[in-house]
């Protein structure tokens, strides 16, 4: 058993805490405003302190960088609670610069610090089969590997500090980039008269074989966009893979048009539907219709 301190329950959390307890970790949580945690067999802290206070480990998977900016980062905040030998795993998606910071941060108070971003939404936390991309020590993710297996069904380590983060903004650009293929290839097919049950067998095998493929194509011929990862939450994943491509000099043109498609999928207001609900913008922009 180890004592773990879980901060943030969004759509990520409640289920990796669920994972956790029933594997029988002793987790206390907190989150930012006040949350019914009457289903989760753990503790409730009124403050980051009181959370960490005693944990072996620190988990928080985080919406974005001003969010973890705020919980890490700020007055009262782990970097402030948290002491030796704790470990601190920053699970969130944000900037490798902020990553960056955290690590500096957490070393100068003698903190093991690992960045170990997630692939997977809510469907995969509360399965229990995230895909987990860690940067740091290998010491340290050997002492915190216990409890990632908990919660994934790879971990991945990248290599020093900061690689899980960059490593999550290269899988995300693969991510969104086949979301886009997959909208317009479904528009051609429509366009062209073809049945597109028929068109996503053929894209279930060979070449064509992708897990996105496979579970995003039904759902839209289904019309269903009820959120599992929001289209907000990818916005803002693309301009970190945009910023982050910036800073190293190298190209991605693809993100450009995955950012014209989700940018209009949220003025048309598709922001809290799947992030899959791009594939709608991209055939109402050919005037045809993907469900049925």
């Amino acid at each position: 058993m180890t004592a773990i301190a879980y901060l943030g329950l969004g759509a990520m959390g409640r289920g990796m805490v669920a994972n956790l307890t029933a594997a029988g970790h002793d987790v206390t949580v907190w989150n930012r405003t006040p949350t019914d945690v009457s289903e989760l067999d753990a503790r409730s802290a009124g403050s980051i302190a009181e959370a960490v206070d005693g944990a072996e480990v620190v988990l928080y998977c985080l919406a974005d960088d001003a969010a973890v900016r705020a919980v890490a980062l700020g007055e009262g905040g782990v970097v402030a609670s948290v002491t030796a030998p704790t470990v601190v795993v920053d699970m969130s998606t944000i900037s490798p610069g902020l990553s960056d910071e955290e690590a500096a941060a957490f070393a100068a108070r003698g903190v093991p610090f690992l960045d170990a971003p997630v692939f997977g939404s809510k469907g995969e936390a509360a399965a229990g089969g995230l895909w987990v991309v860690v940067g740091g020590d290998a010491d340290v993710l050997a002492r915190v590997r216990p409890v990632l297996d908990v919660l994934a069904e790879t971990v991945h380590h990248l290599g020093p500090q900061g690689s899980g983060a960059r490593m999550k903004l290269v899988g995300n650009l693969v991510v969104a980039a086949q979301l886009e293929a997959l909208g317009e290839a479904l528009t051609l097919a429509k366009a062209a008269g073809l049945d597109l049950s028929r068109v996503l067998e053929v894209f279930a095998v060979t070449d064509f074989r992708s897990p996105i493929f496979a579970g995003v194509g039904p759902t839209v011929l289904a019309d269903d966009y009820s959120p599992s990862f929001a289209l907000d939450l990818m916005v803002k994943d693309a301009g970190l893979v945009q910023a982050f491509a910036d800073s190293v000099g190298a190209p991605v043109p693809t993100v450009a048009v995955v950012r014209s498609s989700l940018d209009d999928a949220a003025e048309r207001g598709y922001g809290r539907e799947n992030a899959s609900a791009l594939i709608k913008v991209i055939a109402e922009r050919a005037g045809v219709s993907l469900a049925g």
